[in-house]
């Protein structure tokens, strides 16, 4: 079970575009600091903090060798994400259940009147 903690610091390294963005490049393969740089336009300062929040995290995390310091997706806090979400799956089915059925009821109110 994930620690409440461990929830808030994912949810929170989630909520940034740039962050979101970082992941989506790293779920292609590991890559420097300078790689993932180049399609934004900011500084590798503030690169670097946005990527010093998601390894606070746990969603990445950056090698050591020497100069090259590859930073690799750890899937694993995405994961626990998605197993606290899933308490909720059947509360969101029940309302786009109720929604169909509602959808349908104003269909055949339609058809009627035709």
């Amino acid at each position: 079970m994930i620690s409440d903690t461990q929830l808030d610091l994912t949810f929170s390294a989630l909520a940034n575009t740039t962050r979101r963005a970082i992941l989506a490049r790293l779920s292609q393969g590991a890559a420097t600091v300078n790689e993932l740089a180049e399609p934004f336009e900011m500084s590798l300062p503030a690169i670097s903090k946005h990527i010093r929040v998601l390894e606070k995290a746990g969603l990445i995390v950056q090698g050591q060798k020497a100069q090259y310091r590859p930073c690799t997706l750890n899937a694993a806090p995405l994961k626990e994400v998605s197993h606290w979400t899933e308490q909720y799956r059947h509360i969101w089915e029940q309302r786009f259940d109720q929604m169909e059925d509602y959808l349908n009821q104003l269909n055949s109110t339609e058809n009627k009147h035709e």
